[in-house]
């Protein structure tokens, strides 16, 4: 069985040395050649709340030959119908990809390549890419999850294969509520992935500042108003039912318990630097747009507003432009909206 992990950058540094150390035949693809080198020469090396070394195979995009079982990818959604299509050949004749992107991507690949050929992964936890080979996992090792579903079509042994696999790093759930998934996991990605490249901090940066926590829970409760008004029934997060406990209408008593909740919830993540800010801080474009861009786009289209959201896609997209850097005092900018 070959397996790649198409855009081994933070995440997939971790998961192709934890897949290594298993034995099985896995390939780290990465279009960062110092990356690459790094990793040929000197190992994936995982350091953080682990701390191990594993010697791997890596390659740059157009050394890649021959037909996979199957590949997980790990790019950004930016490029994906490009991505896709040029990874499309290099799939077997039952081969799958297995996204472990954040938003929810996999309507728009099963329109490239089929829906019986897509799984679909959510990721519980964090990691930074420290230097070229180097990635910091900075999620409590026994906090680490993974939840999978897939789109329609693919069979059971696809899905045991995939599952399989995955489990050599930690445990996976597999989910009849995938789209549930995705929402719950679109949901802690907006308030504390947004918020954190906004305010230029990690989740415990958000969860743990008075002013950042009071954003945060809006910006949660606008996910979960856009949600349920596009017919989403919100899954469980490592056992957890985060609408009962983070969701509020008004103010009160059940506001109240959610600010309280927010810093315990994020407790075990508290080190994880968002994607989009390391994006950032490496002048490179991020996923603002897929993921409080996706929250903004149903809510107009479902008639729910998203203020707090529409302000993080517009104070990240000014920071793209230059025009703007990741630092507390952005969140000036949040206190007309209360």
């Amino acid at each position: 069985m070959r397996i790649a992990i198409y855009g081994a950058g933070s995440l997939g540094t971790i998961l192709g040395a934890y897949l290594t150390k298993a034995g099985l035949n896995c390939e780290l693809i990465n279009r960062n050649q110092a990356h690459v080198e790094a990793l040929r020469t000197q190992g994936a090396r995982v350091t953080g709340t682990v701390e191990l070394t594993v010697p791997v195979k890596a390659l740059l995009p157009q050394e890649m030959s021959g037909e996979y079982d199957v590949i997980f990818l790990m790019t950004k959604q930016l490029h994906n119908p490009e991505v896709v299509s040029f990874l499309k050949p290099y799939l077997g004749e039952t081969g799958l990809i297995c996204t472990l992107q954040n938003g929810i991507p996999e309507p728009a690949i099963a329109e490239l390549i089929g829906k019986d050929r897509v799984v679909g992964c959510t990721v519980a936890w964090g990691a930074t890419l420290l230097a070229p080979g180097v990635s910091q996992l900075t999620s409590e090792a026994d906090s680490l999850t993974f939840g999978m579903g897939t789109m329609e079509g693919v069979g059971s042994q696809g899905l045991k294969l995939v599952k399989g696999i995955l489990e050599h790093m930690c445990p996976v759930e597999v989910e009849d509520n995938f789209m549930g998934v995705r929402w719950s996991k679109l949901l802690i990605n907006a308030a504390f992935s947004g918020l954190g490249t906004v305010i230029g901090g990690t989740f415990g940066d958000v969860s743990e500042d008075p002013r950042a926590r009071r954003v945060a829970q809006y910006l949660i409760k606008e996910c979960i108003d856009v949600g349920h008004a596009a017919g989403v029934t919100f899954a469980p997060v490592q056992g957890k039912d985060i609408v009962r406990l983070l969701y509020f209408k008004k103010g009160g008593v059940k506001r109240w318990l959610s600010y309280r909740i927010i810093p315990i919830a994020m407790k075990k993540h508290r080190l994880l630097k968002p994607s989009m800010l390391q994006d950032i801080e490496h002048g490179k474009p991020c996923e603002v747009d897929a993921i409080n861009g996706v929250v903004c786009q149903f809510g107009r289209q479902h008639g729910v507003p998203t203020p707090f959201n529409d302000m993080v896609v517009r104070v990240i997209q000014e920071m793209e432009r230059g025009e703007g850097a990741p630092r507390k005092d952005n969140l000036d900018r949040f206190q007309t909206l209360f």
